[in-house]
């Protein structure tokens, strides 16, 4: 195990509570270099930025240190390419209003059918402007997204591809990098919600030549807080959805109506802070990027270690059917775990999980035309395990032991 997880529990305080945290995929723990950051914003920098006076100049400053911070957790080119909002939901509303005057009668938007309604609805919302929505469905044996299906899909109409890196159901890895060749050689442009991935492998937005990419913060150690990358050409021909005196040329500002929560995209550079720790605590004296990526292998490395332990128990029960890859040590599986249990209420199995007081949930979480593809809806959807590289395998074993007691050995 490469990560010293001494240090990397010490980084989460809530950790030392009786609960063991098993739905970070709905919301991880918050490191506590990001609540010291609030402190200290709330306390050093609480005034409106624009002033002349110090005090706001130091507000500017801390509020665009946050920003560049994030871009590097993003690996931007610019930092006034990241857009920060109050949730991955937020934003992709603010985008898809934003780029509405790009699109004409006739145009084309695919989306997914294993993607979060975040990455849905608001590209949904343009079939009043006479958009044509098509979805790209999963193979079904599979769980996969294939690019023949979309191939079949697209035309010289196709405008925009709304794809999920990873399904927040299925968590599986989709190859973004692939995919948004695919489309752009198709003339279109290609948004990834990246919320189930990012707190789990490195970001990279130039590597994978992506439009668009939003990720949830409050998901990936951070504050309620949220970051959108809009690559510097879209982003200049997106309208502004702030005051009317905001115009085309305001950026990232014209993105932001009401500006930014200062202290939050403050607080939220502490993620990239944590990450450069881990690189270093590894060994890399390189850059803060490389330093994260290093970081990242480390915790690829960990939750890997947890997911097989949890995946080998599920498959060998001849009750559960696990919803994805599951194979523990695919390099194209997250520790983001759903699964079914034949005859048994995924209601009934969390909340009986409750007494043992370790924290997973069930649902659709928000996927729901995935789960009505999958046909679980009417049944309470699945029972969904989320790691991340913060758990610990004797946490993995308690959860095994309490799955006996309720689910039977």
């Amino acid at each position: 195990m490469a990560l010293d997880m001494n240090y990397v529990r010490g980084a989460f305080p809530t950790l030392e509570k009786d609960w063991v945290y098993m739905d970070n995929a709905g919301g991880s723990q918050i490191l506590k270099g990001c609540v010291d950051k609030i402190s200290h914003y709330y306390y050093n920098h609480h005034v409106q930025l624009g002033g002349s006076y110090d005090i706001s100049q130091a507000s500017l400053k801390a509020f665009a240190e946050g920003r560049e911070k994030i871009a590097t957790f993003f690996n931007a080119a610019r930092a006034d390419e990241m857009v920060f909002g109050p949730s991955t939901t937020v934003l992709l509303q603010f985008l898809s209003k934003a780029m509405a005057s790009q699109f004409k009668p006739g145009d084309e938007v695919i989306v997914t059918i294993t993607d979060h309604e975040s990455n849905i609805g608001p590209w949904v919302w343009l079939e009043q402007y006479g958009v044509t929505v098509k979805f790209w469905p999963m193979n079904m044996e599979t769980y996969e997204l294939e690019l023949d299906t979309l191939d079949a899909l697209m035309t010289d109409k196709t405008k925009l591809v709304a794809v999920t890196h990873v399904s927040n159901l299925l968590g599986t890895i989709n190859d973004v990098k692939s995919i948004a060749k695919f489309v752009h050689d198709r003339g279109a442009l290609i948004c990834v919600d990246g919320v189930a991935y990012a707190p789990h492998r490195a970001v990279d937005v130039q590597d994978w030549d992506v439009d668009f990419y939003v990720l949830s913060l409050y998901k990936t150690y951070g504050p309620h807080h949220a970051a959108l990358y809009c690559k510097y050409d879209q982003m200049k021909e997106l309208d502004s959805i702030y005051h009317y005196f905001y115009g085309k040329d305001k950026i990232p500002a014209k993105m932001e109506p009401g500006n930014a929560n200062y202290e939050l995209s403050y607080a939220s550079g502490a993620i990239t802070d944590y990450l450069c720790q881990l690189g270093e605590m590894a060994g890399c004296t390189g850059s803060d990027r490389e330093k994260l990526e290093v970081a990242f292998q480390d915790i690829t490395e960990q939750e890997t270690i947890l997911s097989e332990r949890l995946l080998s128990y599920l498959s060998k029960r001849n009750d559960c059917t696990v919803i994805g890859i599951s194979d523990g040590s695919s390099p194209r599986r997250v520790p983001t775990i759903a699964f079914t249990v034949e005859g048994q209420d995924p209601e009934q199995i969390c909340l009986a999980m409750d007494k043992y007081k370790i924290a997973i949930r069930f649902g659709d979480f928000h996927a729901r035309r995935l789960a009505d593809e999958l046909d679980i809806t009417s049944g309470n959807g699945a029972v969904r395990v989320s790691l991340t590289h913060y758990n610990t395998l004797e946490e993995v074993d308690k959860l095994i032991n309490a799955f006996d007691e309720i689910l039977g050995s």
